[in-house]
């Protein structure tokens, strides 16, 4: 029990400290969550921002060429009035005026427009074959005038006042901007951050690993990207399609653009605290357990050792230590014991008073070495023809024996003590002696009541021994059963 109590403790330190590891986890989890939202946060609102100032340059522009008051000032007036130079902003590019066939009416840094057509771009023919005045984004592409470096457009279609398609107003992001915000962001040692449009391009990466370019890359088909896309704000954990290494994504939409803010963050680096702290907890909470169950086993040893000692000490108290029979002491206590179950059953008890004939004779002629032989061949035939667990054998003192039979009537107790003066009588001589080893047996039997005491069986058990020895000895006599009448 001892065992069975500590192991159901460590059992429970285990569950408890298991249960505050999982919780712990969660907590980095929700912790790095919470972080990485924060800085998804801060790049929505600055991308947004950029993105309503190019928006409102878009308007402005639409607007003021819609004017045709504009259109007849002169071209340096025109310009400036079209592109006003509040409405500049670094790593701006181009911003233009296209016709409904893509040519360039109207330019930002110059004053007689470039002679360039860009009715190839995805965006133009979007705006040429819809009706909506909303604002697109296209890209990434590779600028074809001055920087020539990756960009991104905004652009809104120019309508006729009778809602024809006359023409695109667009402009120029250099996604060097993207780069800087980026980079000002720490998220951690391993992870990284970047926006990609909702067709699967990426448009910047913080950092680039092994210094790979990888704007304008298309994950669209990539599962990762497709649950991002499916959820579009959220997080998981999965493994990255680019380095096969476990992640935390945590991702946003900038908005109603087309825009999707992601962060990547290393698994590693997330659960780095909460591994070290459990790798202690756990290490702890080991070396407690294990002490636990040696110390239980320590004590539960000793406590086996006591118990034994004890038993021991309770055999030697109740054992007769030259023939092994059960000692008075413990005779005393036995028949305590049945004379109330005899109360309580109703049934008979009987006894058996057996004394060794001539002993001291015997004595005389094998000496006390001898004597004791022959006390310990008796003891055993005692022993050998009791057969019940209620039965007992035990050394009453000297010669003397007593057998204690409950529910046992008269008549059975003469059967076992004949058969016990028999087996008694059939030992071997001792040391070539003429004469064996015989007994005399005297039976009493009650049916205990509370008018009687058991010492009255004791007196009953002696005088039949008595009347036994007197009528020869190796013999059997029986007492009068003593009945209370009601």
């Amino acid at each position: 029990m001892l065992m069975s109590g500590s192991v159901l403790a460590v059992v429970a330190i285990l569950l408890i400290v298991t249960s505050l590891l999982i919780r712990e986890y969660g907590n980095a989890t929700e912790t790095a969550v919470r972080s990485a939202n924060n800085v998804v946060q801060l790049i929505d609102a600055d991308v947004q921002r950029n993105a309503d100032l190019y928006d409102t340059s878009l308007k402005g522009m639409i607007s003021a060429w819609q004017d045709p008051e504009v259109r007849s000032i002169s071209p340096q007036l025109r310009q400036q009035v079209l592109f006003d130079r509040s409405t500049a902003a670094p790593y701006k590019g181009d911003l233009v005026i296209m016709d409904e066939t893509g040519a360039i009416v109207a330019d930002s840094v110059s004053i007689i427009p470039r002679e360039d057509n860009f009715s190839d771009r995805p965006s133009f023919a979007r705006h040429r074959e819809s009706a909506s005045l909303d604002l697109l984004v296209d890209g990434p592409f590779k600028a074809r005038w001055g920087f020539k470096d990756w960009c991104i457009s905004f652009s809104r279609r120019i309508p006729s006042p009778d809602g024809k398609f006359v023409g695109v107003a667009s402009a120029s992001m250099r996604l060097s901007y993207f780069k800087r915000l980026l980079r000002t962001l720490d998220v951690g040692q391993g992870s990284t951050v970047g926006l990609v449009t909702t067709e699967g391009l990426l448009l910047a990466r913080q950092p680039d690993p092994g210094n790979q370019d990888y704007i304008g890359r298309d994950f669209s088909r990539l599962p990762n990207f497709q649950r991002i896309l499916k959820e579009i704000n959220g997080s998981f954990s999965a493994t990255s399609d680019l380095d096969g290494i476990q992640r935390l994504y945590t991702f946003s939409r900038v908005g109603d653009l087309p825009l999707i803010v992601v962060i990547t963050q290393s698994r590693d680096e997330v659960y780095a605290v909460w591994k070290r702290n459990a790798l202690l907890v756990a290490s702890a909470t080991g070396v407690l357990c294990l002490g636990i169950l040696w110390l239980s086993y320590l004590l539960g040893k000793q406590l086996r050792l006591r118990f034994q000692a004890e038993r021991e000490l309770a055999e030697l108290a109740s054992t007769d230590g030259l023939t092994g029979l059960a000692n008075r002491r413990h005779l005393d206590y036995v028949m305590k014991q049945e004379w109330s179950r005899g109360i309580r059953s109703g049934k008979s008890l009987s006894l058996l008073m057996i004394d060794v004939d001539h002993f001291k004779a015997f004595n005389d002629r094998h000496g006390h070495h001898g004597g004791d032989v022959a006390l310990r061949n008796v003891a055993r035939t005692l022993a050998a023809s009791i057969r019940r667990p209620g039965d007992l054998a035990a050394r009453y003192g000297g010669e003397e024996f007593l057998v204690v039979l409950p529910e046992t009537d008269l008549q059975g107790a003469r059967v076992i003590a004949e058969k016990i003066r028999v087996a008694i009588e059939a030992l071997p001589p001792f040391a070539g002696d003429r004469q064996s080893v015989t007994v005399s047996i005297g039976i009493a039997c009650q049916r205990p009541a509370s008018g009687l005491k058991p010492s009255q069986l004791f007196d009953d058990a002696d005088k039949a021994l008595y009347q036994a020895k007197r009528n020869g000895r190796n013999r059997v006599e029986l007492a009068v059963e003593h009945v209370i009448q009601t």
